[in-house]
C-alpha cells in the first residue's frame, strides 16, 4: 500500500544508527506539516543509504512523500512507522525536482527487525 503526502518540510531529525544481528543499520526522520484546513505534522522515516536524500533539503521546502505504512508488534504493544521510499520538492524558486528513493525491499529489510519498535 503506497500513499503520498504533501507539505513543508519542518524538522530534520538527527540520524540514528547501532548494530545488529544482521549489521549496522541508520535511521533518519524529518517532520512536514501539511496544507489541509487544519494542518497536521506527520514524521517519516528513511533507512540505510537512503537518508542521504535529506542532505539535499532545507526546513521550509516544499515536498510530496511517498511512503508505505508498516506497524510491528513488540510485547503486545503496537508501533507505527511511515516509510518514505520517494520525495518530490518543489517550490516557487525553480521547476519541480525528484529525489528518487527506491521502494522498499521488505524481504530484506536489515537490522529494523531487531528494534523493539
Amino acid at each position: 500500500m503506497a500513499l503520498d503526502v504533501t507539505g513543508k518540510l519542518i524538522k530534520v531529525l538527527p540520524p540514528q544508527s547501532g548494530k545488529s544481528a544482521k549489521g549496522d543499520w541508520i535511521k533518519q526522520e524529518f517532520v512536514i506539516e501539511t496544507k489541509d484546513q487544519y494542518p497536521k505534522k506527520v514524521c517519516f522515516s528513511l533507512w540505510g543509504d537512503k537518508t542521504e536524500n535529506l542532505n539535499n533539503l532545507k526546513e521550509g521546502d516544499e515536498v510530496r512523500v511517498y511512503f508505505n505504512p508498516e506497524s510491528r508488534e513488540y510485547n503486545e504493544r503496537w508501533y507505527t512507522e511511515l516509510r518514505a521510499w520517494k520525495m518530490e520538492v518543489s517550490g516557487s524558486s525553480g521547476p519541480e525536482s525528484s529525489n528518487d528513493i527506491p521502494p522498499p525491499s521488505f524481504d530484506s529489510a536489515g537490522a529494523e527487525d531487531d528494534l523493539p519498535f
